[in-house]
């Protein structure tokens, strides 16, 4: 007969999202990982792989709990600015207010992993991806609507605004002026103005 697990394999992958979030790839050890999940190196191994395939499984968990609720807070039916506006105010804000200087796991991804590991860089190129054609989407309708000036180019915009979040995501990984994030933050802002 088989043995049942006798852990939840879905805690424990957020356990080990939570540890890569906080320390990165290369400094998490497999040590760590049984130490922070509370489960043999066995089970590991043989639930979710080696350390990189549960890195890249920590990843998708991540994308998928942060990229849907960017989608539906710019998909709500009626103006698109304001949203576009609290979306820009939000990635200034916990960039800003990160005291655990944990950044962005996408973000972190790319700098740590993507140049040497191909699939850390498809699901980074994924997301950044999906993020440009969600911006995209919506600053389409919002010119439709008369938001933006017809002579604007939706995803230019979006593009600009990928940058923008990638980079306030890398300037609040270290203790640096926070007025560079709130300049940038109002110059983003009076774009859509």
């Amino acid at each position: 007969m088989a043995r049942s697990k006798e852990f939840d394999p879905d805690l424990a992958l957020r356990r080990a999202l939570e540890l890569f979030w906080e320390r990165g790839y290369e400094a998490t050890s497999m040590a760590d990982l049984v130490e922070r999940l509370g489960i043999a190196r066995a089970s590991i191994y043989a639930t979710f792989g080696g350390k990189r395939e549960l890195y890249l499984k920590a990843l998708e968990r991540y994308l998928g709990d942060t990229d849907p609720k960017i989608a539906e807070a710019l998909s709500q039916p009626g103006p698109v600015l304001p949203a576009v506006r609290a979306l820009i105010e939000h990635y200034a804000e916990e960039s800003v207010g990160d005291q655990a200087r944990r950044g962005c796991l996408v973000v972190n991804t790319a700098v740590e992993l993507a140049a040497r590991d191909a699939e850390a860089a498809r699901l980074v190129e994924a997301s950044w991806a999906f993020l440009e054609g969600t911006l995209t989407s919506a600053l389409t309708r919002a010119r439709a609507q008369g938001e933006l000036p017809p002579d604007k180019d939706p995803r230019s915009l979006a593009r600009l605004l990928l940058v923008l979040f990638q980079g306030m995501r890398v300037l609040g990984r270290a203790p640096a002026d926070e007025g560079r994030l709130r300049d940038a933050t109002r110059e983003a802002l009076a774009l859509f103005d």
